[in-house]
Parts: C-alpha cells; structure tokens; sequence
C-alpha cells in the first residue's frame, strides 16, 4: 500500500496523511492552496480536499446534496450512525426462538380465555402495523432524506420491520393460528381500524413527492416522522407489549415473550433515530417549527392516545391476574408524555412515574438464553456498544 512507503514529514504531521514526504523518494506530495498534487513515480494525482468540504456542507436532512451513491462519507450526522451500529449490534433472528412450550400451553387450555383474547389481539393487530411501519419508512421517511447516513439507519429500520413479520409469521406458524382469524382482526375489529386509518391518513401525499422547500410541505414531512417513530411505535405498541411480557412474567407464552423483548429494544432505537432525525431537521428548517404546529403534534398525540386506549380496552375489557386495565391507560399516557417531552413539546397528563417498573429492568435486560444451549449468555455481537442507559434504550 502506499501509505507504507509514507513516513511524516514533522511530528506535529503524524495524523495528518496529507504532510508526509517519501522514504524512497518515489511518493511525494504537495498542497497548492485546497489542492493536493501526489506524486508517485511517473503519474501525479490532484486531489481537491475542497471538494469533500462542499459535500459535507452540502448534507442536509432533506433538500441536500443527491449522488447516485449511497456514500456516508463525510459524515455529518453521527448520532444517527451510532444508532444504525447500535440496530445492527442488537440483530436477532426469530426462527431460532423456542416455540414448543407456546405451542404445549397454546393447544392444552393452559391459557385462560382472556390471555388467548391478548396473543390473538397482539398478533392480529402487529401483522398490520408492522408492515405500516416498514412501508413508510420506506416510501416516506427515507425516500425523502437526502442524508446518505440517515437513510442508511432508515434502511436498517425498515429491515427491522421485516424481522418483526417474521417473528409474527413464526408465531402464527407455531401455534397454527387461523390465518383468515389473524386478517379478520385488523380488518374487522374497530379501535385497531381507527388505529390504522389514523396514521396512515397523510401518508399517501408523501408517497407521491412533494416540494420539501415549502414549509407547510416540511411540516408534513415532519409530522410524517412524528407519527410514525414517536406516536405508533413509541406510545401505541406499547401497552400490547407490557401485556405480552406480563404474560411473559408468569412463565406464559416465553417463547412470544423472548420475540416481543427483542422487538421492544429495536422499537427503542427506532423511536431515537425518528426523534434525532426530526432535532435536526427542526434545527435546518426554523420555518417550520412554529407555535401552530408544535400544537398541531401535540393534538395529534392527544387524538392517538385517544384511540389507543380504546384499542387497550378491548384488548383487556376487564382486570385479569396480573393486569390491571387502568395501569396499561396510563402507561399510555405515560409513554406519549415521555415523546412529547423528548420534543420538549407540552405534556398531556400528569402521569410521571411508570406504572410497570419491571418493564425497564426487561427492556435493560443484557443476559439472555443463548437459542442454541441453555446457558446464559449476552445476545449483542461481541465489540458492540453496549446499552447501559435510558439515552439508549427508550
């Protein structure tokens, strides 16, 4: 390589591969104003340092510099590369994942009525958000940033949302599950139509390209990103998940349990990503961030906390062992509050302390069953950065 044959020039010039002088006398290199000539034996090379510096400046959110390529380099956002190596850190696979003792309690009447009512819901309901999710991301979020590290998180994202069909289809394969039950759930019951209905509803103007040089267009770009990462996977899957791993607790439904954890971390990180992509994109385009809209984000968390708990009160009509239907309502509460805060947008109750406590010590949980011994282990890839507070996983 040729930065073998290269010694530095000076001591100060140890870092810098541009101050070096050959020690043969057949590498050479020279700077001329931005301009850097390499000289190696009978070709010269011009490097225009000036130029990476135009691209980088040129990155932006959105409305920034396009290449063909999806080069992350310069980058400019590293927050987001953080989390993408933080996504990437946590991969699991859900075919891996133990179903037989799910199956034992799913088709021997181990589960009451009730907790049967919770899985089918969770199943019913996530087969359709999750696929959501995924094509908005895809169709709304990334196709419209301009960022090359941004949309390479984005694309973690949305493979992800993938991962999370999976684990659902080998649920529903685990337990022979109806497949016409699992559809008639999220097309027939209400409170998950309204659900769906209601942050879909700006997603089709999106899909189709607008101007995002006009504010009100940046605005609903915005809003687009709010909804999805900070309104339906961070406040309205929420309460299904504390369900699941309530059931989870009893040393019920392990196997869906060990899946829905997973999910929750990387939910966690999509829901950092969305609000760090959002900061940046409030902090390039002031115009958008006025008082009218930070209003018009609270009332739409205000109406999809609405529809969420009508949604938890057909998933649990009545208090069973071990849930209670007034914790999960507030636990909605408390998470919107905890994304509008995040926002530093208004709060909508005073719900301040988490109702499920035990739920953090899950989601912080690093030793996990090893899915091919029995022995404890910690399921992130070795050399990872590893969670270790709420900044990661929320």
């Amino acid at each position: 390589m040729i930065s073998d044959l290269l010694t530095p020039s000076d001591p100060e010039a140890v870092n810098d591969p541009l101050n070096f002088k050959s020690s043969d006398g057949d590498v050479s290199a020279r700077e001329e104003g931005d301009v850097v000539v390499y000289q190696f034996r009978n070709k010269s090379f011009r490097l225009d340092k000036s130029k990476a510096r135009q691209r980088l400046a040129g990155k932006k959110v959105i409305n920034g510099h396009r290449s063909a390529e999806l080069n992350v380099l310069p980058i400019k956002y590293h927050e987001a590369y953080r989390i993408y190596k933080q996504m990437k850190a946590n991969h699991w696979e859900p075919d891996v994942i133990d179903m037989s003792k799910d199956a034992l309690q799913w088709n021997t009447g181990a589960l009451s009525p009730k907790e049967r009512w919770i899985i089918e819901m969770g199943v019913g309901y996530f087969s359709a958000a999750e696929g959501i999710v995924g094509d908005s991301v895809l169709h709304v979020i990334e196709d419209n940033l301009t960022a090359a590290e941004l949309k390479h998180a984005s694309l973690r994202h949305i493979a992800e949302e993938s991962i999370h069909m999976d684990s659902l289809l080998h649920i529903i394969g685990s337990l022979n599950i109806d497949l016409d039950e699992v559809t008639a759930k999220f097309n027939d019951i209400p409170s998950i139509q309204r659900k769906n209905a209601y942050i879909t509803r700006h997603m089709p103007e999106l899909k189709m390209g607008i101007d995002l040089t006009k504010t009100e267009n940046k605005q609903r770009f915005a809003k687009a990103i709010f909804g999805i990462t900070q309104v339906m996977e961070g406040t309205q899957f929420y309460a299904l998940f504390a369900m699941v791993l309530s059931l989870h607790r009893q040393n019920k439904m392990t196997g869906i349990g060990q899946m829905f954890q997973y999910t929750l971390r990387d939910e966690s990180n999509h829901i950092a990503l969305g609000r760090y992509i959002l900061t940046q994109l409030i902090e390039e385009n002031h115009d958008l961030w006025t008082p009218e809209f930070r209003q018009e984000l609270v009332d739409f968390m205000k109406e999809g906390v609405a529809l969420e708990k009508e949604f938890v009160r057909d998933c649990l009509p009545e208090d069973i062992v071990g849930m209670r239907q007034q914790e999960f309502l507030d636990y909605v509460d408390f998470n919107a509050d905890r994304r509008l805060a995040g926002l530093n947008l208004p709060t909508l109750s005073n719900i301040r302390t988490n109702p499920f406590s035990w739920l953090d010590e899950v989601i912080f949980l690093k030793k996990e069953k090893n899915f091919f011994e029995t022995r404890v282990t910690e399921y992130q890839t070795s050399g990872s950065v590893k969670n270790s507070s709420e900044e990661d996983l929320i």
